[in-house]
């Protein structure tokens, strides 16, 4: 129906979680109408995209190294501290809570309510039920690891489990309790002000603070 080129465009914006072909022809029919700048300074935002932002090595948050001096945190000549983000970077933060979340939308969410002072792990999603290997693309390795190396450091440990109240995002906190259940942790949830089946991207930042706070 499409010249080849539209075509190929609808399929790519059709791979973009959420959007299906339909809203995918939209974008590309706007893409259409744009000036030709317009395309070009796209095009080279996706590109900078690629180039200038790093996944944290610890917590796998992406980050500009830019943010780093932004956030005043001295900083460090050694190559393996400008792969490590703000948030680990802060020697404010209480190292010994780690909150485990899915996404990096979670991670910007629970920073915005301003009463979390600990860590984050995301994990990159949630079990898929409807697939074999139910955890085998997730970071929990990286997270046993992680726990592994702090456990040596900090007395205490508490390990928070912000993820989604859904069908996927408690079959995930399940499958994380049963394998952090060998490290004798203290291992909590937010607290039931979310409501069942919503997302942390949608709440609102009271009753995320209620969340957090009333986490057991």
């Amino acid at each position: 129906m499409y010249p080849k080129v539209i075509q190929k465009l609808i399929n790519l914006f059709s791979n973009f979680p959420t959007i299906g072909p339909r809203t995918a022809t939209r974008f590309v029919f706007y893409l259409l109408k744009l000036p030709k700048e317009k395309l070009e300074e796209l095009s080279q935002v996706i590109l900078d995209l690629k180039k200038e932002i790093k996944i944290c090595k610890i917590c796998f948050n992406p980050f500009s190294p830019a943010q780093i001096l932004e956030s005043k945190i001295e900083a460090d000549k050694d190559k393996e501290k400008k792969e490590i983000c703000p948030i680990c970077q802060n020697p404010a933060r209480d190292r010994s809570k780690i909150c485990v979340i899915a996404n990096e939308t979670d991670l910007a969410k629970i920073e915005s309510t301003r009463k979390y002072n600990g860590v984050y792990h995301i994990l990159g999603g949630n079990i898929k039920l409807a697939k074999k290997n139910l955890a085998g693309f997730l970071k929990i390795k990286e997270l046993i690891k992680r726990i592994e190396q702090e456990r040596n450091k900090e007395k205490e440990m508490e390990i928070i489990l912000a993820l989604n109240p859904t069908t996927e995002g408690n079959a995930t906190s399940l499958y994380l309790e049963k394998e952090l259940k060998p490290f004798n942790i203290k291992i909590t949830r937010l607290g039931r002000g979310l409501p069942i089946g919503g997302e942390l991207e949608y709440a609102d930042e009271e009753t995320l603070s209620s969340s957090l706070e009333g986490r057991n």
